[in-house]
């Protein structure tokens, strides 16, 4: 099974860091990389695994594991309810929460914000879906 390896840049967007930090963490040889034939910086994949189990975010003293650091897109807010919109890297996170919750957080449009998610239901999908009825014949 061949090994998967990131540059530093992806490893980076990977993990939420900018590629000079990655840098600094192989330079003061937390994280373990190697050099490929034109001299650029190469981390084995489960090196980095191992890393983010180890080394990973503080996550303080929540059970709570997923979070998704991002900047408020939206704010829409009536009477005892609201919608908070981030946007994490490539992704689109809608929270409903309360006012309350809202105004005491100051959220607003333009405001950085952690999407903190705990779920006892996760649906995890392939990047590229397989086709569902692929190979089947109907009778």
């Amino acid at each position: 099974m061949p090994v998967t390896v990131f540059r530093i840049s992806e490893a980076a967007e990977l993990l939420g860091v900018s590629a000079d930090t990655v840098r600094r963490w192989v330079d003061a040889g937390r994280l373990t990389a190697s050099r490929d034939e034109h001299g650029h910086r190469l981390i084995d994949g489960l090196d980095l695994a191992e890393f983010v189990r180890t080394e990973g975010t503080d996550t303080g003293a929540s059970s709570a594991r997923n979070r998704l650091r991002g900047i408020v897109t939206a704010v829409v807010k009536d009477t005892v309810m609201a919608q908070v919109d981030i946007q994490a890297g490539p992704f689109r996170i809608v929270s409903l929460m309360s006012r309350e919750a809202v105004d005491e957080l100051d959220l607003q449009v333009g405001s950085v914000a952690i999407a903190v998610i705990k779920s006892t239901t996760v649906v995890v999908e392939r990047s590229t879906p397989a086709v569902a009825n692929k190979g089947r014949t109907s009778s």
